[in-house]
């Protein structure tokens, strides 16, 4: 065979084989995974919580628009998990390296395949985020559960078209803040306060554009949508261990979208709540 021939052989099993590379290297990628979101009915599963199940069947039947979606317990999970015909939305609790107990449950989205044989941390984890102290919160995680959902679905349609924003969520949130964020007035709770956080930090840090005020007005501001404000709210273990994480959000009040989300390994010199670091900075803007 000459060396003429055997190129155009080369050169044409190439052509035929390049395709296939193409489609195999699609089916690797998240938003290629994520790309029939909308087009597949997300089971809402409800777990034991009496109220937080409530408040999240509240929640989606009021504000959950991308796709179609149904009610299921636990057990019904448990059958239809392995089916690539549903997402899933539910709430899990995440146990970190390090830690002895889960510190913390997500507001997390699921994708069913056959992978969940071999359980549910095995399954394509769409996106999920920070709702609650595992063994439970003060309640304001019912006021901020809707713009958790919220800002799910408009992650999940965005990363469904692009590549950059599927594999950084945190990233894709923070957008915001760093494009409109700065121009908004910024409420942080008392209680998001770290207890590092000292009263020359605060004197050296609050402005007319970043206030600290008591829970209840920051969820007022949330409840009543005001305009060109954030809120804050955060998430962390009751009981830190070696390895917890504590995290720290901005919630717009008007939209009720997130805006910011930050997260830092809690320590002794580190504890939970927004940190003098995270208040320089904020101030700074």
């Amino acid at each position: 065979m000459s060396m003429r021939l055997k190129s155009i052989l080369c050169a044409f099993a190439l052509l035929l084989a390049s395709p296939l590379l193409q489609a195999q290297g699609q089916v690797s990628t998240r938003s290629h995974r994520m790309a029939d979101f909308t087009d597949k009915v997300t089971q809402v599963v409800l777990t034991g919580n009496a109220m937080l199940s409530g408040a999240l069947r509240q929640e989606v039947v009021t504000g959950w628009t991308a796709s179609a979606f149904e009610f299921c317990t636990m057990e019904q999970f448990e059958k239809r998990k392995t089916s690539d015909k549903y997402y899933f939305l539910m709430i899990l609790e995440n146990q970190f390296k390090g830690e002895d107990t889960p510190g913390v449950s997500f507001l997390t989205l699921l994708k069913g395949g056959p992978e969940a044989e071999k359980g549910i941390g095995s399954m394509f984890e769409v996106a999920s985020l920070p709702l609650v102290a595992a063994l439970g919160g003060t309640g304001r995680e019912l006021t901020y559960l809707g713009g958790l959902v919220k800002t799910i679905q408009e992650y999940t349609l965005e990363a469904m078209e692009s590549e950059k924003v599927a594999y950084n969520m945190e990233k894709w949130v923070n957008k915001s803040f760093d494009k409109w964020g700065r121009m908004k007035r910024v409420l942080i709770a008392t209680e998001d306060l770290a207890p590092t956080v000292t009263e020359k930090d605060l004197d050296k840090t609050l402005n007319d554009k970043l206030l600290v005020v008591d829970a209840l007005e920051a969820d007022q501001a949330f409840l009543d949508a005001q305009y060109n404000t954030l809120v804050s709210y955060v998430v962390a273990p009751v009981f830190p261990g070696k390895g917890s994480y504590c995290y720290k959000m901005l919630f717009d009040a008007d939209t009720h979208s997130l805006y910011y989300l930050s997260k830092h390994k809690i320590d002794a010199k580190k504890g939970v709540g927004f940190l003098p670091t995270d208040l320089k900075a904020l101030s700074n803007r």
